[in-house]
């Protein structure tokens, strides 16, 4: 059995850890989304750019593997650099989210939304209607994909933006929305980022705080998770076949 986990926002949920600054993951039991069929895990595990890198999925799925001894499955969708706008229910995004997922839960079963997005809207124009636009995402989503009792588990902005001249003025203004939003619903979590560091650029966290960052995530998702839920077992390919296949 697989369970999955919809990982979605911008750069800093696609990942831009530098590969080499953490030690790998090594757990035969995470896969990755491609081709609607499950990969091996491998990094970069959500390339939206030629520079992508350490995803704070990694070290989430880790856990949850180790807690729950199940396969896990991780379905990428993040983008780098996208407003919330760009998210909306009927764009681009939104809908190759949702065709990701669906894909995905022929041979899984979602058990969670991993969602980090935020400073693409840290701006004087941008900033008062994040809150809004992210309970209609949110909406959207849970209604498209039933997701209704499935944890959304929403990441804070990192305090390395105050560097950051075009940002520093409104970014705590997102992060309070997204902790509002978060505050407002039985099955959403925040998860603060406060103290975590950034890559030089101080847009991105770096490597070991997104292994860091993707425990935090963990911990606020298991004050979420139902105990009682009962999953589905999905039909998945013949195992032989699969191991050919990785072999290739």
């Amino acid at each position: 059995m697989i369970h999955s986990f919809l990982l979605i926002g911008q750069s800093n949920m696609a990942g831009r850890g530098d590969i080499g600054d953490v030690e790998p993951i090594a757990n035969p039991a995470l896969r990755v989304l491609r081709n609607g069929r499950w990969q091996r895990l491998f990094v970069p595990v959500n390339p939206d750019r030629p520079f992508s890198g350490i995803n704070l999925a990694e070290s989430f799925a880790d856990a949850y593997q180790r807690e729950h001894g199940v396969e896990v499955g991780l379905i990428p969708c993040a983008d780098g650099g996208t407003r919330i706008d760009q998210w909306r229910e009927g764009g681009l995004l939104f809908d190759h989210a949702v065709m990701q997922a669906r894909l995905a839960e022929r041979t899984s079963t979602i058990a969670g939304v991993l969602w980090h997005q935020g400073e693409s809207d840290a701006t004087p124009a941008l900033w008062q209607s994040y809150g809004e636009k992210l309970e209609a995402f949110y909406a959207a989503l849970s209604r498209a994909l039933h997701l209704e009792d499935v944890p959304f588990i929403a990441g804070g902005l990192g305090d390395y933006l105050d560097m950051r001249p075009e940002l520093k003025d409104h970014f705590r203004d997102i992060d309070r929305q997204i902790r509002a939003f978060a505050d407002a619903h039985p099955m959403t979590a925040y998860v603060p980022a406060a103290g975590l560091p950034g890559r030089p650029d101080n847009l991105h966290f770096n490597a070991p705080a997104l292994r860091q960052f993707g425990l935090l995530y963990y911990e606020a998702f298991k004050k979420l998770e139902r105990k009682d839920k009962t999953f589905v077992e999905k039909p998945r390919e013949d195992d032989a076949l699969r191991t050919e296949l990785d072999s290739l």
